[in-house]
């Protein structure tokens, strides 16, 4: 039986982590560099994200526009089978998904990639926007 005394710190850690907490969880994933962190900023107008991708360029990443949600994934590099020299699918390492509270006009998205973090800019549709209604008496 292992005491407190004899355990190794890290299998420790590693037994909190493997609670189904859902902190330990989240910061499992954060350090294993599964899922980027993302920062998510909403206005009137629009929502932007900025998601920190250090060492990652434009070419490594892949992002699809859906209706009301966005995915981020790692675009894996391709690999080539040794014996046929055909280029073998590689499933993306991680790959992010956050739903959006409302949809987004997709014809004026943007992403920008600089020093690391990728800007996602995400104007919201001319139907999402919010409206006055006069009222008549």
């Amino acid at each position: 039986m292992n005491t407190l005394m004899t355990m190794n710190p890290w299998s420790i850690l590693d037994e909190m982590l493997d609670a189904n907490s859902r902190v330990f969880s989240h910061l499992r994933a954060r350090a294993s560099g599964k899922f980027p962190p993302v920062n998510v900023f909403l206005d009137d107008n629009a929502v932007i994200v900025d998601l920190e991708l250090p060492g990652k360029t434009a070419k490594d990443v892949e992002l699809t526009l859906e209706p009301q949600a966005i995915v981020v994934a790692d675009r894996p590099a391709e690999k080539v089978d040794a014996e046929t020299g055909k280029s073998i699918e590689v499933s993306p390492v991680w790959s992010r998904r956050l739903n959006l509270p409302f949809r987004v006009n997709a014809a004026k998205a943007n992403a920008k990639f600089t020093d690391g973090i990728l800007r996602i800019e995400l104007p919201k549709a001319d139907e999402a926007n919010v409206r006055h209604i006069a009222i008549s008496e």
